[in-house]
């Protein structure tokens, strides 16, 4: 869902937010200045719009926490709920573009901070996707797992450069970092008004890989939990990786991508 002011109304207390709010949303906390525009037409899964309300409060970093770990527990008895038919769009339908690489990237994190992995379905020629899955982080954020989706895609998409590849990514977070406010962070030293940048080692070097070879490629934002075929393959794929824990990628070998679409997801 996305964020509006109805919403808004129901996840402040005292018109502020606190840390685990904060963290779900991506924000800095303490707060800077403007925070409240980021608010307003961010999309939301269905596990943040939850948390985000039960979060509400002037709570105690340990009663935070705390929620947080009740709201994951209580959701391992949960009756899966049903999703929406599986869209499976054809991949490279233009014969000029033949070898091109389409690529789903994904982050999950079992809770924020928390247990992180990243995920990626690679489509080319219209044979069935690569899978695969890593960079786990014992500690870490969504936002860091969906960056270290994203870096690795760009990385795959360097060694294809003689086509015009293709990302696809449901963090629009991720998209912004590396396609467009690191423009402006690098001009001023790497540095932004109001405070630090998050992750910005991993922002500096993907921001690098991208600015080399942004003429080869299409970065498109994609609905996530939506029911796209290569979106919940690498949802399944960041997940998994918090189960495997393999810092290092690695190819997910698997019969049927039905299969594979009955692993977890969050």
């Amino acid at each position: 869902m996305k964020i509006d002011e109805n919403y808004v109304e129901l996840i402040l207390h005292n018109n502020t937010l606190n840390k685990a709010q904060a963290d779900l949303l991506g924000l800095n906390f303490p707060l800077e200045n403007g925070w409240e525009t980021f608010l307003l037409e961010k999309e939301l899964n269905t596990k943040q719009t939850n948390l985000l309300i039960l979060l509400k409060g002037d709570l105690a970093l340990k009663a935070q926490k705390q929620i947080i770990q009740n709201y994951e527990t209580l959701s391992t008895f949960r009756k899966p709920k049903k999703t929406e038919p599986i869209k499976k769009e054809v991949q490279n339908t233009n014969t000029s573009n033949t070898g091109a690489l389409e690529i789903y990237c994904d982050g999950a994190c079992s809770g924020n901070p928390g247990e992180a992995g990243s995920g990626l379905a690679v489509y080319q020629n219209g044979a069935r996707p690569v899978l695969y899955h890593g960079a786990y982080q014992a500690n870490g954020t969504n936002n860091i797992a969906e960056l270290n989706a994203f870096y690795k895609a760009l990385q795959l998409c360097s060694a294809n450069v003689g086509h015009k590849n293709t990302i696809l990514s449901d963090s629009k977070y991720s998209i912004d970092c590396i396609t467009n406010w690191a423009y402006g962070w690098k001009s001023r030293g790497w540095t932004k008004k109001g405070g630090e940048i998050k992750n910005l080692e991993l922002i500096k070097a993907a921001h690098m890989l991208f600015d080399r070879i942004k003429d080869h490629l299409i970065i498109k934002h994609v609905k996530g939990h939506a029911g796209v075929e290569g979106n919940e393959l690498a949802d399944r794929m960041a997940v998994y990786t918090i189960k495997a824990k393999n810092t290092d990628y690695q190819n997910y070998e698997y019969v049927s991508v039905e299969e594979v679409l009955t692993l977890k997801s969050y």
